[in-house]
């Protein structure tokens, strides 16, 4: 006959269940999902009722949205390869759209890697480079060019009416503005199953199905909604152009729109407005297939989801249909996050930027810190506290233009160089103008329009000071800046790119 259990084997046994359960508790799995060109107001979320993005909103609803997160450049390569690595861009050797980033810098998915998880990427990364296994820290890649590849080989379109409209082959720049902004609002000619961005998706559910047993960290990364505004045929007449006019553009815009623009009628602005959100409508349908997968396969509770764009986009602020400056339409960004039960619900008003995202991530998943980490960890936020310091400002660079920008709650502050010829086909009737500052009183002036500078110095010395000390506190040449420089001719020293020789 079996005696009592005494308190020591029922402490024994507890301590053992105890051990048991960490030792089969299962990690946290890990899903980015990006998106290319989405602009932080082009959601429901954000208040714009011209969005259709359910999946998103959702998302929003059950996570934290930051509704002041801005990106560090508005240019694809440069800001995903600042955001991968942890460092700003000119630290990250990134500045400029073609160049490559160096296989030796450290990456978040290194980072996963190092922790035992499987990593996967499907999609657009712009690492300028064919995707081979290891590359960056993934185990598995499906990047742009063999995504492209094998979604042609696997997919074959239907055969179309003859008469059926839809767009011509993508050739920017080549072709008028008109033509490959797609201002007609032209579905590409496949439905809905043929499209490139549904085989991404498919992708990333069949990888999910796979690796369900395995701790893994899954990056899915969209091209919607950059132009050409893809969208399928079913999406052809969900939105009127009619809904969509472009703002007036103000005189003080005048001189800097592109060229490339400047011939564009209000009805194909208001055409390619519609289109941009048409393709964004489609990305919010196949980032819910993403998310259903995650429910369906009952990884929901335990996956930490990033939902995030690269930079934004104008609609026609400014004159202007691209991201390549410094407005906030081109800078601010979504940025969702949701794990359940570990995330609390809400929005954050505060500025916070893309490199803070990478230092959220490693905390959160209790990973290495990356070993240079520029941002900060937003924790606090995600569990409902207040950080130790709130970010008083936000800095973003474009280097192709030798462009750089600060934004607080009440000024924004743009420094260019005007020396360097941009090769990025946004030429002016100026292409070297010159250095130039602006800056603008966003209590008086929210549209960005009236440069002040030249009234308000000590508010343009305030930021200029601030653009140059987060340059000297992060950028790999900073102790070979020459002496008895005046705070302009620093800041030219330090927007010029390094990277132009390295695509």
């Amino acid at each position: 006959m079996t005696g009592p259990i005494t308190r020591r084997e029922m402490l024994a046994a507890s301590v053992a269940a105890t051990q048991l359960q960490g030792a089969t508790a299962k990690r946290p799995n890990f899903v980015f999902i990006l998106a290319d060109d989405h602009a932080g107001y082009a959601m429901g979320a954000d208040g714009n009722p011209l969005a259709s993005t359910p999946n998103l909103d959702s998302l929003a609803k059950q996570g934290t949205r930051f509704a002041g997160h801005y990106c560090n450049a508005p240019v694809c390569t440069a800001s995903r390869q600042s955001f991968f690595t942890g460092q700003l861009p000119h630290m990250a050797g990134v500045t400029r759209l073609p160049t490559p980033l160096d296989a030796a810098k450290p990456t978040l998915a290194k980072q996963f890697k190092g922790a035992g998880y499987k990593t996967a990427v499907f999609g657009k990364m712009h690492f300028n480079r064919p995707a081979e296994p290891g590359l960056h820290g993934f185990d598995v890649m499906m990047t742009e060019g063999e995504l492209t590849r094998a979604w042609q080989k696997d997919v074959k379109p239907k055969v179309l009416p003859a008469d059926l409209r839809v767009k011509p082959q993508w050739k920017p720049f080549q072709d008028p503005a008109r033509i490959w902004l797609n201002s007609e609002k032209l579905p590409l000619g496949r439905v809905a199953a043929e499209m490139k961005g549904t085989y991404l998706a498919n992708q990333a559910v069949k990888f999910l199905e796979e690796n369900r047993g395995e701790t893994f960290a899954l990056w899915t990364s969209f091209q919607e909604p950059h132009s050409p505004f893809d969208f399928p045929l079913e999406y052809a007449n969900r939105l009127s152009p009619l809904k969509y006019p472009a703002p007036a553009v103000a005189a003080a815009d005048q001189w800097q729109i592109p060229n490339i623009f400047r011939d564009l009628s209000p009805e194909e602005k208001a055409g390619i407005r519609a289109a941009y959100y048409t393709s964004a409508a489609f990305l919010d349908h196949n980032v819910g297939q993403v998310l259903n997968a995650l429910k369906k396969l009952g990884l929901e509770e335990n996956t930490y989801v990033v939902y995030m764009a690269d930079h934004g986009y104008c609609l026609g602020e400014h004159g202007r249909f691209e991201k390549h400056c410094g407005y906030d339409q081109a800078l601010r960004v979504p940025l969702i996050m949701r794990w359940p039960k570990k995330i609390r619900s809400g929005v954050v008003a505060d500025f916070t930027e893309h490199i803070d995202v990478p230092a959220t991530i490693t905390d959160m998943m209790g990973l290495e810190p990356l070993p240079i980490q520029h941002g900060q960890t937003l924790r606090p936020y995600l569990e409902g506290r207040r950080p130790v310091m709130a970010r008083s400002h936000i800095f973003s660079e474009y280097l192709e233009n030798e462009e750089a920008f600060i934004r607080t709650k009440d000024y924004k502050y743009m420094f260019c160089s005007g020396k360097r010829k941009r090769t990025d086909g946004y030429e002016t009737d100026k292409p070297t103008p010159g250095r130039y500052e602006r800056l603008y009183n966003l209590t008086k002036d929210p549209g960005e329009l009236e440069n002040v500078v030249t009234q308000e110095t000590d508010a343009a010395s305030r930021l200029r000071q601030m653009l140059l000390d987060r340059f000297r506190a992060t950028h790999p040449e900073a102790a070979q800046e020459p002496q008895r420089l005046s705070a302009g001719d620093a800041l030219e020293w330090y927007v010029r790119p390094r990277d132009v020789d390295k695509a």
